[in-house]
């Protein structure tokens, strides 16, 4: 049990991130809001048990990311779609999905990086929960405004840009 703590949070977040997305296509936008959030609460602590009981692994690093693209990368990325980028067609996919493919890189570059108390790229998390935020103030922000701001948050999640681990 002591061995896949751990991982049952991480599968708890990916979960949450699948609710998400499922909310999100039944057009239960704030109950896809809330599960992204419930989903960022989770990763906050599946690696601090993980090095609090001795239990990190390879598995668990790889398990994490492939949450972390469902409830960070593809979760707000159709909210956000749905809510405002759909009325955009063609345009509005491409930045969706631009957004979704710098965060699986952004991914992959941290699985196959050590480790050195510095994040390179905005993480995928804190672009997620950005875009997530601004669910808030969809209804204030002109729609072309997502238009800047998927491409700025996909970009700051494969730039080289160092921000210290918190």
């Amino acid at each position: 049990m002591k061995s896949q703590a751990a991982n049952f949070i991480t599968i708890s977040n990916m979960s949450f991130g699948g609710a998400a997305i499922m909310a999100t296509l039944h057009e239960y936008y704030s109950y896809s809001v809330l599960f992204i959030f419930i989903a960022a609460l989770l990763d906050r602590y599946d690696g601090k048990v993980a090095r609090a009981l001795g239990q990190v692994s390879d598995l668990g690093k790889q398990l994490d990311s492939m949450s972390d693209i469902i409830s960070f990368g593809v979760a707000p990325a159709l909210l956000m779609y749905k809510v405002v980028l759909v009325d955009f067609g063609f345009v509005g996919m491409t930045m969706t999905v631009l957004y979704i493919i710098c965060g699986a890189m952004r991914l992959a570059r941290f699985n196959v990086s050590e480790a050195n108390g510095y994040f390179t790229g905005l993480p995928i998390t804190a672009a997620g929960t950005i875009l997530t935020l601004t669910y808030f103030a969809s209804n204030t922000f002109h729609p072309a405004f997502y238009l800047f701001l998927f491409p700025i948050l996909a970009l700051l999640m494969i730039s080289t840009i160092t921000l210290k681990k918190v």
